[in-house]
């Protein structure tokens, strides 16, 4: 058997191979449907106007009450005070519990849909991306994704609705006043907006990144206490993290400057519009029916109209903040699975009938997986990480894969599984790789990683995450299998914990505890990855016989990857992946 392949490469960013999902197509994600938002637009606007509506009429209640007239001329201000106070309250309620449903129901939409276009991309495709900064992305900047709603849609409508019909209100009770209410609307909006721009705007789009970035220091200072402790680093790490945070308070603060000045802006547009109406009133006062119960109307609505077209600077700074989520998040979700990742086949049928699907039972003698010049790569990366394998693995096969580090070993074992693509022919029990599901492979095909992935959870539950059906019998007899029945008792039971990633086992005991994952599973074709690395000389030879022998069985093949050498007995044979000078390798029996 042969393999032609060129040098490794280094992978590229993912910022630089793939193509990013739209910002805009994140923000249309996150606002609701009409049909769900509409209803907590429309209870708002009646809140918002009910609340200019109770100053008005109680304004003219309580000036015309001051000129003595009979009590029927105030029965009907009286009954619009009470029904606008009772209203106001209403729709508010209204407001909150319409347009909070819908923005929650959107945004639970929002993230599996998220989810839903990273998943084709898992392992393979996420390996660039800092954990940390990824977290947030998928958390705190989803999360900020719900203020486009609640934030700055609803409020700008909101807003722009009440100021408009205000200002026509007022303007058919005195032209004057109507005309320096919208003036001074105007003015508020634009000031406010270009000030609060001019001070905090790029401290909002900061926000987001600067957090991500504390996020990913946090993280690597946990994760990494012991190691940076032991080699005098923690404190220079420390002091790093320092300084993220440091930046994040100050666009924090810059930001609340930028809010502080907005607000005052429209604390004084307030007052100059309840002046320059107080200007326009009085001249009039008396004049065309004007009297004084409408002067302490056109003079007193602009406060409440303010109240309302706060909001709106307020909107425009929330828009600043979710359009830099939504930048972040979509350069966390590709518009494209790249081709060097498997698409997962979701329909029930191919373009050529019934979709192929993994035979159950396979004949004696008969290969189980057959590669045939097969090549992978990276995602990103210029040049072919492997090619032109050929390997044929029948059941009840040992065969040890060797090679030197960076000879593509673990490239081929990823491809086998389907976490990358591949050219030339991979076929699984007679059937093409490429036409079937990935999962579907993934059911034959199982791996035993070099850094296994434990769960922060008991043993029971490390196992069972194999078989959700597995007895505890079943989880002892496999326990025992791979040699760890023993520890396992002294460690208290199926319900000791191991730790957050494995923390409180042995490299060599969580090797073992994913093999008897793996077993669990009952892989027809295991593949074990470096199962040596984490654990010294003697104890990793007694793993690999532990791993051949429990892993044993008529039914299986087992390819092990290991670049140290296997005892003869234990396998059926082994395969070189060896380099030529770094332009070629090749893999011989």
């Amino acid at each position: 058997m042969s393999e032609t392949r060129t040098p490794r490469t280094t992978r590229m960013p993912r910022s630089t191979w793939l193509p990013v999902m739209a910002s805009r197509s994140v923000l249309r994600l996150a606002q609701p449907p009409a049909r769900r938002s509409l209803p907590g637009l429309a209870a708002g606007v009646a809140s918002a106007a009910s609340a200019v509506a109770l100053l008005a009429c109680s304004a003219w209640l309580i000036t015309r009450a001051a000129e003595m007239p009979p009590i029927m001329f105030l029965g009907t201000a009286v009954v619009g005070v009470r029904a606008f106070a009772l209203s106001r309250s209403a729709f508010r309620y209204l407001e909150r519990l319409l347009s909070h449903d819908a923005a929650f129901r959107q945004l639970g939409a929002l993230r599996l849909g998220i989810f839903a276009r990273l998943l084709p991309l898992a392992p393979a495709g996420l390996s660039e991306t800092r954990r940390g900064d990824l977290l947030t992305r998928l958390v705190r900047d989803v999360d900020d994704l719900q203020d486009l709603p609640l934030r700055v849609v609803q409020p700008l409508a909101t807003s722009g609705l009440v100021a408009l019909f205000s200002v026509i209100g007022v303007w058919l009770v005195l032209p004057a006043a109507g005309v320096t209410l919208a003036l001074c609307l105007v003015v508020a909006g634009v000031v406010g907006t270009l000030a609060s721009a001019a001070l905090s705007a790029r401290s909002e789009r900061a926000l987001a990144p600067l957090r991500g970035a504390l996020a990913d220091e946090v993280l690597e200072v946990v994760e990494n206490l012991d190691v940076l402790t032991a080699f005098g680093a923690l404190d220079a790490r420390l002091n790093r993290l320092r300084i993220v945070e440091d930046s994040l308070r100050r666009a924090a603060l810059r930001r609340s400057v930028g809010a502080g000045v907005q607000a005052a802006v429209i604390s004084l547009s307030a007052g100059a519009a309840t002046v320059l109406a107080l200007i326009a009133a009085i001249p009039a006062l008396g004049t065309g029916g004007f009297s004084g119960p409408a002067l302490a109307v056109v003079v007193l609505v602009p406060m409440a109209v303010f109240e309302v077209f706060a909001m709106i600077p307020t909107a425009l700074s929330a828009w600043r903040q979710v359009r830099s989520s939504a930048e972040r998040v979509a350069t966390a979700v590709p518009e494209q699975v790249p081709a060097e990742i498997p698409a997962e086949i979701s329909t029930e049928f191919s373009t050529e009938g019934a979709m192929a699907s993994v035979p159950a039972v396979v004949e004696t003698g008969a290969p189980l997986i057959e590669l045939t010049g097969l090549g992978a790569s990276w995602p990103g990366a210029g040049q072919p990480a492997v090619a032109g394998v050929t390997l044929r693995l029948a059941a009840g096969d040992r065969v040890h894969l060797a090679g030197a580090s960076g000879a593509g070993k673990t490239t081929l074992a990823q491809t086998l599984v389907r976490f990358l693509d591949y050219t030339g022919s991979y076929r699984v029990n007679g059937v093409e790789a490429r036409d079937l599901a990935p999962s579907d492979v993934r059911r034959v095909v199982g791996l035993c990683e070099q850094r296994p992935w434990l769960f922060d959870d008991t043993i029971r539950q490390n196992l069972l995450f194999a078989r959700d059906t597995a007895s505890d019998d079943d989880l002892l007899d496999v326990l025992d299998r791979v040699g760890l029945s023993d520890w396992m008792l002294r460690r208290g039971g199926l319900d000791a914990r191991v730790g957050e990633r494995g923390a409180l086992v042995s490299g060599g005991q969580a090797q073992r505890i994913a093999l008897a994952r793996a077993l669990l599973a009952d892989f027809p074709v295991l593949i074990v990855d470096e199962p040596t690395a984490n654990v010294d000389t003697g104890l990793g030879d007694r793993l690999v016989r532990d791993i051949l022998s429990a892993s044993a069985g008529a039914g299986r093949a087992v390819l092990l990857i290991s670049h140290t050498p296997v005892p003869a007995g234990l396998i059926s044979r082994t395969v070189t992946l060896r380099a030529n000078a770094g332009l070629s390798q090749g893999v011989t029996p």
